[in-house]
């Protein structure tokens, strides 16, 4: 809630009680090569609803959940490799952990198991979770994958990954 004496933030807008524009769009790659990851205006519904679903993910583990990608300019998308169509270049997913409620593994089969609604759920590299959310208009297809390595590629479900080495 904002004092009725100060004006709401309009360069840093808050999506939900515990998630603003500048920590869905925080990027270190970004700032590094001088990358602009300010999302267009059709992007904001799409911010907040992500934000909406983060609050769910975060209440569920009762633990706040450390964002290590969200939003993706276009430019920025490409300069870290995401694919063309990445659901990050329409504020529509979130790379995160959550330290305080257990492991990626751990933290995504708890999501798999709730009744939040997401599109994609994929343990990466056992270091984070990456949480997809439906484009407008689509179904949720509650798919699980699993990468652990680039060239083994993606599988079906939720699997551990060998300890980084």
């Amino acid at each position: 809630m904002h004092d009725a004496k100060q004006p709401p933030d309009t360069l840093n807008p808050q999506l939900s009680p515990n998630f603003d524009l500048a920590r869905l769009t925080h990027s270190d790659t970004a700032r590094e090569r001088g990358l602009s990851n300010q999302p267009a205006p059709e992007h904001l519904p799409h911010l907040r609803q992500l934000a909406a679903v983060l609050e769910q993910v975060q209440a569920l583990l009762g633990a706040p959940l450390s964002i290590s990608s969200g939003y993706r300019s276009p430019a920025l998308n490409a300069a870290v490799g995401g694919v063309p169509r990445s659901l990050h270049a329409l504020g529509l997913a979130a790379d995160f952990a959550c330290p305080g409620f257990g492991t990626p593994l751990e933290v995504a089969r708890a999501i798999a198991a709730s009744n939040i609604a997401y599109d994609q759920i994929i343990h990466e590299f056992g270091r984070w979770v990456h949480l997809g959310l439906a484009a407008p208009g689509a179904a949720p297809r509650r798919q699980l994958l699993t990468i652990c390595s680039s060239a083994e590629g993606y599988l079906d479900g939720l699997h551990p990954c060998a300890a980084p080495a």
